[in-house]
């Protein structure tokens, strides 16, 4: 019977050595390759939770995760007995469009410069910084065997660059052990160029997320100074809205007050503070609509040749009596050379008003003058006074909107807070400025500077001769047989216009809605429609339309009278088919003009026949 022996043979014990030291040999690779693993995506972590609690920039950032990529790779593979030593570690980025990569990252390594040696054996790449590689040696890099470069490419399959790894070739008589070892490295560079990728890809995500952050950080910053500036002018606004309506409430209370029986003196006095305060409301309104159209760029300039010498002196007309009430001077200075000039003569003459005003108020002895004169290409036009001046700090809040000095506002000066600043914005889109010059107890200077040659062009004869015309009532005073059709929806308004058109002599009927017009008209030939916009049964503009379209009416002159006064309603009721525009409050005197100006042809028709 044949025996077996339990104990081994002698080849067998020769044999175990070996295996058990591969194996030994292969947990240990295993551990370095996965502490390595652990220590660089460690190090990333590092940097990016760097990045989530500063805001870097988004290229510092990135350099900072590539760099610690090619620096922990190098320290694992030259720290290691396991693997190949004397290895140098680069990151080459790629240029855009271009056939060429960049080395930018490379690990300092204590040997000289190595080489990296492509499959074709031509040619040897040198891996130190700023070296430019093919992208096409880069290619054959990556695909020989064992490969040297590695992708760094994101999730959509872009390159940004290679991570690559030069060697010094091993010395050693046993091929498995190169042979492994290469593989080794293999490994640690294709999972480090993944961890690149997935850092990269994270911190892209993370200043995503920071700037859109930052965005609504300062959205949200803006809104809230948005939110304090509406409050801040809701405030200011209702305060300058009701100092003048409590004057006129309070009045008025005066005038109607039962058993009161006030002197005739005492009731002048009273319709002037009602006429002051009403003149002021309407002034804060102005100036409330002109910024607002300013800052929405809605603010039509009508350019036309101006002469310097009579607007100037118009101005100087309209203070001429408030300057005398205070006891002062008022001088007129124009430089010879200064004839004409191309600007809005309106908003010209609103922005020199609002700078008289403001000297005449801060005035109480002494003058006020206005001197012309050209200046290089600028025509300055500088308002002076000998008045109490204005202190550094108060200068630079000057066309702050609202801001009123401290000292008037104690002293009882009344003002809007906004007359600078739409002086200012309204010399800016004519393509001026205005600077103040001031010394307290000294008086101050206000400079509207106007460029002496305009690109835009100048209004049309016709049109300027509108704007003379609409501006002053025309001679004419009607016979009692002129009919004026007044469509109104207010009672109030619709009184006091009956009152004045009939002391003018016309023959006024009132209809409070389109139903009474409609009716009114088949009894009524009238002369001139006036029409109110907002009706309690019907538009005015629609009616307008309806008016034009029935053969019967078409022929009647209609001007529309409403409070719409912001850009384009003038033109909207020219589409709508009327023949003029006023706005309310109505301009009395320019009502007188206007219905003269369309019912004088009726009766030159009617004396005809």
């Amino acid at each position: 019977m044949q025996q077996y022996s339990s104990l081994p043979d002698q080849n067998s014990q020769i044999d175990a050595t070996p295996k058990l030291l591969t194996t030994i040999e292969q947990l240990s690779a295993k551990l370095w390759l996965e502490s390595s693993l652990n220590q660089l995506q460690s190090c990333l972590n590092d940097c990016l939770l760097s990045a989530c609690n500063t805001v870097p920039q988004a290229g510092a950032a990135e350099a900072e995760i590539l760099q610690t990529v090619v620096n922990e790779i190098n320290s694992a593979v030259n720290s290691s007995n396991l693997v190949l030593t004397d290895c140098a570690v680069g990151i080459a980025l790629s240029q855009p469009q271009q056939t060429v990569a960049t080395v930018c990252y490379v690990s300092c390594s204590p040997s000289p410069p190595l080489f990296l040696e492509v499959l074709t054996a031509e040619k040897k790449l040198l891996l130190g910084l700023q070296e430019v590689i093919e992208l096409e040696d880069l290619q054959q890099l990556e695909n020989q065997q064992p490969p040297s470069a590695w992708r760094l490419a994101d999730d959509s399959g872009n390159v940004m660059g290679w991570l690559i790894i030069a060697a010094a070739p091993l010395n050693s008589d046993r091929e498995s052990l190169i042979e492994s070892q290469a593989q080794l490295r293999s490994q640690l560079m294709a999972r480090s160029a993944n961890h690149c990728t997935t850092a990269l890809a994270q911190l892209r995500h993370i200043l995503f997320w920071q700037q859109r952050y930052e965005q609504l950080s300062s959205s949200n910053q803006e809104l809230e100074r948005t939110n304090q500036l509406k409050n801040q002018f809701l405030a200011n606004t209702s305060h300058e809205i009701r100092t003048p309506l409590s004057s006129i409430i309070l009045s008025s209370n005066l005038l109607l007050a039962p058993g009161y029986e006030p002197t005739r003196e005492r009731q002048q006095e009273y319709l002037n503070i009602i006429q002051s305060s009403g003149k002021h409301l309407l002034a804060l309104i102005n100036d409330i609509l002109d910024l607002s159209k300013i800052e929405a760029n809605q603010l039509d300039v009508h350019w036309e040749t101006i002469d310097v010498a009579l607007l100037c002196s118009n101005v100087l007309a309209l203070v001429k009596e408030k300057a005398a009430n205070k006891g002062l001077r008022l001088y007129l200075e124009i430089d010879p050379d200064i004839t004409t000039l191309i600007a809005d003569s309106l908003r010209l003459k609103q922005m020199l008003l609002n700078l008289l005003f403001n000297a005449l108020k801060f005035t109480s002895q002494g003058s006020v003058g206005l001197q012309v004169a050209p200046k290089g290409e600028f025509v300055h036009f500088t308002v002076w006074d000998t008045g109490t001046g204005i202190s550094q700090e108060d200068q630079a809040l000057l066309f702050q909107p609202y801001f009123q000095i401290a000292k008037a506002v104690a002293d009882g000066v009344e003002g809007t807070g906004l007359g600078l600043t739409v002086t200012r914005k309204l010399a800016q889109i004519q393509g001026g400025s205005v600077k103040v010059e001031s010394e307290v107890d000294h008086g101050s200077r206000f400079t509207l500077l106007f460029p002496l040659k305009q690109e835009a062009g100048v209004k049309g004869d016709k049109e300027v001769e509108e704007a003379k015309f609409s501006s002053s009532p025309l001679p004419f005073t009607p016979s009692s047989c002129v009919d004026i059709l007044l469509v109104e929806n207010d009672l109030p308004n619709a009184h006091l216009m009956q009152i004045y058109l009939r002391k003018l002599g016309y023959q006024v009927t009132w209809a409070k809605n389109a139903s009474e017009m409609w009716e009114a008209l088949t009894q009524l030939d009238p002369a001139v429609i006036l029409m109110d916009v907002y009706l309690a049964d019907g538009n005015g503009l629609n009616l307008v339309q309806q008016l034009r379209e029935n053969r019967q009416y078409r022929t009647i002159p209609v001007i529309v009278q409403t409070a719409m006064a912001m850009k384009g309603d003038r033109e909207t009721s020219f589409a709508a088919g009327a023949d003029d525009y006023i706005s309310k409050p109505i301009d009395l005197p320019l009502l007188a003009s206007l219905v003269a100006k369309y019912s004088k042809p009726s009766i030159t028709g009617e004396t005809g026949e």
